[in-house]
């Protein structure tokens, strides 16, 4: 037997254990606990699974890695094969963990044992964490926890990460893991097939792909996989350990082994079954738990809808009416900094680019940043209750009618924030048709980049009306949500056609939301919406200022004047003035000198250029500017507005808010540009374009090819003209054009 002291490295490095454990045992928060939130986040090599990297608070030389939560180590999905690639040493780029910190649900003991004695097999000095205990508690069980130390032959530390109760013990434990002495296997299958095991062993004792003490606990996962989308590629592992295991694989047959995976599994959960009933003592309780009455509204197939409806009309009535005093904040907070500008740096270039560029493109995203925090604080409401997982089991049904699971609404949910972490949430599932195709509708999910620009239209077109603007919104997300739907069952009967998988999920109690833990997932994703104002749409706002400040037109003290706003680009009616444009004599003269500066714009050039491929949609070409610039990322709309009219405006209306200058524009015959259709034909726009580079190269990572975000980008941008284009005219045609 070794011990993790006997590594001939352990003393000139720092440790680094991992901490895995099963979805909703509370592992992140105990890591969280262990670490003091003083943690980094990065992605593994080659992959797209995020990993948080943390140093033991109160112990030197110690750092933790917060495995992502699997409920085994079969490498059917991409956190699979990352959590037991990092704990064979095979993950490229990572360095090898010196022990593991399993983490357990204590309410749910024999599934979580399932993971744990995986990785127990591997030979890793390790400590099991009972969590959640006050949990198990309350649903009558009472675990020995001694008895179950004896059995794995690892410490076991009962806790309950969420008060902190258990953790001071737990960072005694990790103090003394050197003294953790590594174990036998405690459970066996049947004769033939450990034979096979034990082949497996020798042959990858031989590769010299992992140590030789863990060579069993890997021949045991690779036994479990096989059979399960098993080719290289998906399983992704070295060829030296595909060199060893096929040719043992091809005589399993013929040594009286048909099934290794079915007959492994079978056998670990029958110890299992064995072994809990020893430790756990479960005490009948009368009537159901709070969280099962909750359930029988929350889950049932027609309340349960209404309700989560219900929950998703709270929070968009909210986003309307809670951030309106902090948004008027903010819009008075820019008012006064451009008044400042102009004032101390007077009239200049500068001053243009300053109050022009920067505050009129950056302010006007910044301004909703309270409702971007109220939606993601519903988000993390929704979470932390245990809620969400109830919205999964509720929109199976549906999901199911489309050729999916319940667990793609995980990610489908998770895009109502941001479709890049959404798509990175599908790695969870096994099935790679299934997978691809919930990558593929996952931006169709309205994201909070779109929020800006919904409440900018929703503000400038249905006026004060809360309840109006309220239906709208919800309405929007509805299409989004069913237009998802319609295309994944579209995918799913051709380009990805398979069987509809079958959806087993948890549901975890209920629990009283944390304020501070709600509070820390709101910032952690508002701080992204700042991050993105202050260098992405920045950039833009500054280069989308210059391209409207120039070519600069001259026309102080000149009386000239220039041909009508709606006809085309003007070269013929102007004259350059040392190196400006100046308007030709005998023309209809602009409303303003900035009006006309714009015009004449390389940015309002190239808008009057597309305006007649947009102008069936309702959009003019100051319009057109903000569509095609936001194709960077949706948000830039508004911001790209904000220059627009920005650069438009007389010196002294630099205090209009946007709304205002919106409402105010008119096409040359006097007809309001922003009327409800045209605003219901824009938002019907955004809502199903693909908008984001970002996203675009997160799907890029994920699927290892650019025909899949190509496609994605081609079909969402057809759907999103098609779809406003019968917005539009189909309005018009019934009178609703003004």
């Amino acid at each position: 037997m070794t011990t993790l002291a006997t590594q001939p490295d352990i003393a000139r490095r720092t440790l680094r254990l991992a901490v895995a454990g099963n979805p909703n045992s509370g592992k992140t928060t105990l890591f969280n606990r262990l670490t003091g939130l003083r943690h980094k986040v990065g992605n593994y090599p080659g992959v797209t699974v995020e990993h948080k990297e943390g140093r033991l608070t109160g112990q030197a030389g110690i750092t933790l890695i917060d495995l992502p939560g699997t409920y085994s180590l079969a490498a059917r999905s991409v956190d699979e094969r990352v959590a037991r690639d990092v704990l064979l040493g095979w993950m490229a780029a990572a360095e090898p963990v010196d022990g593991v910190i399993i983490v357990v649900d204590a309410s749910n003991l024999e599934r979580n044992l399932y993971l744990a004695t995986q990785i127990l097999d591997l030979n890793l000095p390790a400590i099991v964490v009972c969590n959640m205990m006050d949990v198990a508690e309350a649903s009558g069980q009472r675990i020995d926890t001694a008895a179950l130390a004896r059995a794995l032959g690892v410490p076991v530390v009962p806790t309950v990460a969420r008060s902190g109760w258990g953790v001071a013990e737990l960072r005694r434990q990790i103090a003394h893991l050197d003294e953790v002495i590594t174990r036998k296997r405690a459970w066996r299958a049947s004769a033939a097939l450990e034979r096979l095991v034990a082949d497996l062993t020798r042959g990858l004792a031989d590769s010299q792909q992992v140590p030789l003490e863990q060579s069993e606990g890997a021949a045991l996962l690779l036994l479990t996989q096989e059979g399960r989308e098993g080719a290289r590629d998906e399983r992704g592992l070295p060829l030296e350990v595909v060199d060893a295991l096929g040719p043992i694989l091809r005589q399993a047959r013929s040594q009286g082994v048909p099934d290794p995976v079915g007959e492994l599994v079978a056998a670990r959960y029958a110890w299992l079954g064995a072994l809990t009933s020893q430790v756990v003592q479960r005490q009948a309780r009368p009537g159901a738990t709070l969280s099962d009455r909750i359930d029988r509204v929350a889950t049932h197939k027609l309340a349960g809808p209404v309700l989560f409806a219900g929950i998703m009309l709270v929070m968009f009535l909210s986003i309307f009416s809670w951030a309106q005093p902090l948004m008027e904040g903010i819009e008075g907070v820019i008012k006064w900094l451009g008044t400042k500008t102009a004032a101390t740096l007077g009239p200049g270039m500068l001053t243009d680019l300053l109050v022009g560029g920067v505050l009129k493109g950056v302010g006007a995203v910044v301004v909703f940043f309270p409702q971007i925090c109220l939606l993601f604080l519903f988000i993390a409401l929704l979470e932390d209750s245990g809620y969400m997982a109830r919205a999964a089991f509720i929109m199976d049904r549906i999901m199911n009618r489309v050729g999916l699971h319940g667990r793609s609404f995980i990610p489908l949910l998770s895009s109502y924030a941001c479709a890049v972490p959404g798509i990175m949430a599908t790695r969870t599932i096994e099935n790679r048709r299934d997978r691809l195709t919930t990558i593929l509708v996952a931006p169709l999910m309205s994201c909070s980049a779109r929020l800006p620009v919904y409440l900018i239209v929703i503000s400038a077109v249905f006026g004060a009306n809360v309840w109006l603007k309220t239906g709208v919104m919800f309405g929007l997300y509805t299409l989004g949500t069913v237009t998802a739907l319609l295309m994944a069952t579209l995918f799913k009967k051709t380009l990805l056609k398979g069987p509809t998988p079958v959806f087993i999920m948890e549901l975890p109690p209920y629990r009283l939301p944390r304020l501070t833990t709600m509070i820390r997932h709101t910032w952690d994703r508002a701080k992204l919406f700042l991050t993105r104002a202050g260098t992405i749409i920045l950039a833009i706002s500054i280069v989308l200022w210059g391209l409207a400040y120039f070519p600069r037109v001259q026309t102080e003290g000149s009386g000239f004047r220039v041909q009508d706003v709606a006809s085309p680009p003007a070269t013929a009616d102007l004259r350059l003035v040392g190196g400006a444009a100046s308007p030709a004599p005998g023309t209809r003269p602009d409303a303003t000198d900035s009006g006309l500066q714009l015009r004449q714009s390389y940015l309002g050039r190239a808008g009057r250029l597309i305006e007649p491929v947009i102008r069936p949609l309702g959009f003019d070409w100051k319009i057109g500017i903000g569509v095609i610039a936001s194709f960077a990322a949706r948000e830039v709309f508004v911001s790209t507005m904000g220059v627009v009219y920005g650069v438009e405006d007389k010196a002294d209306e630099t205090s209009v808010p946007l709304r205002a200058q919106m409402i105010a524009q008119t096409w040359p015959d006097g007809r309001k540009v922003y009327t409800p259709l045209a605003g219901m034909s824009l938002m019907v726009f955004y809502v199903l374009a693909c908008q984001c580079m970002s996203t675009l190269a997160v799907v890029r990572r994920e699927t290892q090819s650019w025909r899949w975000p190509v496609f994605m980008f081609g079909y969402m941008t057809a759907l999103a003209y098609t779809g406003s284009l019968l917005v539009y005219q189909v309005g018009s045609a019934l009178g609703g054009g003004t």
